[in-house]
């Protein structure tokens, strides 16, 4: 028998190799090892041939059989790849723009004012600090110096909530941010700078008020701090924020638990029928609290009033948000109306937001 399987051989994995489609690899597969395939008709062939034959030819046959086998599978494996990868490329969906336009939210009033508050303390050298929203007794009200028979203490005044601390006092909802300043006292070693934005609660809704509410609170403590570090450092921030230069600014004498002595600052304003025009006019606006820490709030905190001192301050976001981008009723802030919020909010992408008044 005269046979080259070599030819045989390269015939067979050359017609394998020029198949395009699964298909015509199936075809090429049933003519080369199909029952009346090529390679299965010389298989049979041997059966006519000598003993000695048979074992050449017929081992080679077995060899050539199997390298076919893998090379089909191989090829069928790389064939569905790429029809896959047609399919896919002939299927592609164009997602890139939404089938409805959709509006950007805006950034509300609140969340840019108190931005661009933080923003400014900390240009002044201020870290933030945050506490928790359910206070005990003792963060809020003793080691503030706050009295039993002080009204803040009231159930009118203040929204109690379920559980006790470890003394037995009822638990509260913050009613300012200040609690925070006493946390961080008693956990960190002065000096201490630090603000402390938040939420707050207290029993009141009306026109100027709501039973949630927005305050940044500010704490110095170090041994060299007098009030006229907190005149000049709230009349810059004053100024930063409103953008506007030598606003008229006063302290007047006020009184605070924790805090003494103690002062409202006023700032100079123009009230018209249709705006409040900031440092112009001779009317006055008060706008936040302060005054020098108490010493009995630093015993309280472990600290020797004979050798720490400090100031603290306070601010109404809400109030503030109002007078820079005159908002008439502090209701609406709340009221999730979106055409409100359309025409108060700023776009949260915009790189002014946190410098603007700076």
């Amino acid at each position: 028998m005269s046979l080259d399987i070599e030819a045989l051989r390269q015939e067979a994995l050359d017609a394998v190799c020029a198949t395009t489609s699964t298909s015509a690899l199936e075809e090429t597969r049933v003519q080369w090892l199909g029952k009346k395939g090529r390679l299965t008709a010389e298989l049979k062939a041997i059966a006519q041939l000598s003993i000695e034959e048979k074992k050449a030819i017929g081992k080679s046959l077995n060899e050539l059989k199997l390298a076919l086998t893998d090379a089909i599978e191989s090829r069928k494996d790389a064939l569905k790849r790429e029809e896959m990868s047609a399919q896919l490329a002939q299927d592609v969906v164009d997602i890139s723009l939404p089938v409805v336009p959709e509006t950007m939210g805006t950034l509300h009033p609140i969340t840019r004012a108190m931005q661009e508050l933080i923003a400014i303390f900390a240009d002044f050298g201020f870290a933030v600090a945050e506490g928790p929203h359910v206070e005990e007794d003792f963060y809020n009200f003793t080691a503030l110096n706050i009295p039993e028979s002080h009204p803040a203490r009231q159930m009118h005044d203040t929204f109690y909530v379920q559980g006790t601390d470890d003394q037995g006092n009822p638990k509260v909802l913050r009613t300012h941010t200040s609690p925070v300043q006493i946390r961080t006292m008693l956990n960190s070693q002065p000096p201490i700078r630090i603000i402390a934005p938040g939420s707050t609660f207290r029993c009141d809704s009306d026109m100027t008020h709501t039973p949630m509410f927005h305050q940044i609170e500010g704490l110095v403590i170090d041994k060299t701090s007098t009030f006229a570090h907190l005149k000049g450092l709230l009349r810059d921030v004053v100024e930063a924020f409103f953008g506007v230069e030598n606003i008229p600014v006063r302290f007047r004498p006020s009184y605070f638990p924790f805090t003494e002595p103690s002062a409202e600052v006023d700032i100079g304003c123009k009230k018209t029928r249709d705006a409040l025009l900031i440092g112009q006019g001779d009317d006055w606006l008060e706008i936040l609290g302060c005054g020098m820490v108490h010493p009995n709030v630093l015993r309280h905190c472990n600290l020797d009033p004979e050798e720490w001192q400090g100031f603290a301050f306070g601010m109404g976001i809400e109030r503030l948000a109002m007078l820079k981008y005159n908002i008439p009723d502090l209701r609406k802030f709340f009221e999730s109306d979106i055409r409100w919020l359309q025409h108060y909010g700023t776009n949260p992408l915009a790189s002014t937001n946190l410098a603007e008044g700076l």
